[in-house]
Formats: C-alpha cells, structure tokens, sequence
C-alpha cells in the first residue's frame, strides 16, 4: 500500500505537503531561538546549550536534538525527492512549454523550483558555517554560538548569503503552505481567503524573524 501511495502523484504531492508542514514548525520554532540573541551573549548561548540536554534525564546528552535533526533530514529528503519526481512527471506530461504562462500564477508559483534548490545550497552553506564551523569566518567557537552568529553576519557575503535564503524561503511558505493545504484537504471555497491571509502573514513573520538578526550585527545592536 505504502508503494502504491508514494508511485501516485497524489501520494507525492502528500509527502511533500506534510513534509513541508513539519520543516514550517521546525522554522517557526528555529526563529523563536534566534532572536534570543538580542537577550545578549548569556541568554543565546544557555540557549544552544539548553537545546543539547533536553529531555535529561531520561534522554541522553543530545540525543532529543539528534532525534530532531534525524526527523528534518527525513522531511528534506522527502520533500525534495517528491518534488524532483513531480517535476519530471510534470516536464513529461507536456514536453513543450506553453505558449503563455498562466496570468494568475504569482511570482512564488513560478520559482518554487528555484527557490528549492537556493534553499537546498543554503542549508548546506548553514551547516558549514555555524554548526561544523568548516567555511566559518573569523574563527569559530564551540559552545559560543553569539560570537560565531556575529562573525558571520559581520562579513557582506554572509549577510548576502542570508538574505537571499530568507527571502527565497518566505517566497517558499506563501506558496506552499496554501498548496499543502489544497492537498490534505484542508482548501475550500470559504477557506481559501483565510488560508491565503495564513500564508502571506507566516511568509511575512518567518522572512522578518530571521532577518531581523543579520539586521542586529549589521546595525550594532547585537555585537
């Protein structure tokens, strides 16, 4: 059955739109941390070290964030393989384009692809950066977080880097979330408003959240 689901479109198009739910949560909740950093240096860094010792005793030293990061390596996977096999369903399904694009396809719709594929380098850049330290400018700092936040937001590539991401992943959840809702279900005529306002508010919100921290460094109030 679970074969047959996932060689459906509908079975991917479930995959990716539940998939994309629990990497919204995990950015919600990721964004709700970093602004922590405007606590001080004290408040981010017992932050960071508190997300390591969650779930003590009964839970092992880290092991509640290696099972957190186990579930998003899981939900990327399968958001990005779903979307690869969608899309060359999609390209085989109608091997030439379209004369005209449709007229009410937003900006969003026509660089989910892109967009993915930005966040995709991205992700891989973050990780180099603040958690493995291997790209990491100025010096990277286990167990200090802050100093290594502002090393990186203290250089224009870094802020570039950022920028572009957040903005790509803003462009991302306005589009998606209204598509997963389609998906499960959830979209209907009286809802589609509500869903839509949803949509544009967690784009809007998540995009300012994060931004609002290479915003900090550059302007001095987080240093």
């Amino acid at each position: 059955m679970a074969r047959t689901v996932w060689n459906s479109t509908v079975g991917k198009k479930a995959v990716m739109a539940v998939s994309g739910l629990v990497m919204l949560l995990y950015l919600v909740a990721h964004m709700i941390g970093n602004l922590k950093i405007f606590f001080g240096a004290g408040e981010f860094n017992h932050y960071a070290h508190w997300l390591r010792t969650v779930g003590e005793p009964f839970m092992h030293y880290e092991w509640t964030l290696w099972l957190i990061r186990v579930v998003l390596v899981v939900a990327v996977i399968a958001h990005a393989v779903s979307a690869y096999q969608l899309s060359r369903r999609d390209i085989k399904a109608r091997p030439s384009k379209y004369v005209h694009r449709k007229p009410r396809a937003s900006y969003a719709t026509r660089t989910m692809r892109w967009g993915g594929i930005i966040l995709a380098l991205f992700i891989v850049w973050h990780l180099l950066d603040l958690t493995t330290g291997t790209v990491h400018s100025g010096g990277f700092e286990t167990g200090k977080p802050y100093q290594n936040v502002v090393d990186t937001f203290s250089t224009w590539y870094g802020n570039t880097i950022y920028v572009v991401a957040m903005i790509a992943v803003g462009l991302h959840i306005r589009h998606g979330f209204w598509s997963a809702a389609q998906t499960l279900g959830v979209g209907s005529r009286t809802r589609d408003r509500a869903l839509k306002t949803t949509a544009n508010a967690l784009a809007l919100l998540l995009t300012a959240g994060f931004l609002a921290v290479p915003v900090g460094v550059m302007t001095g109030v987080v240093s």
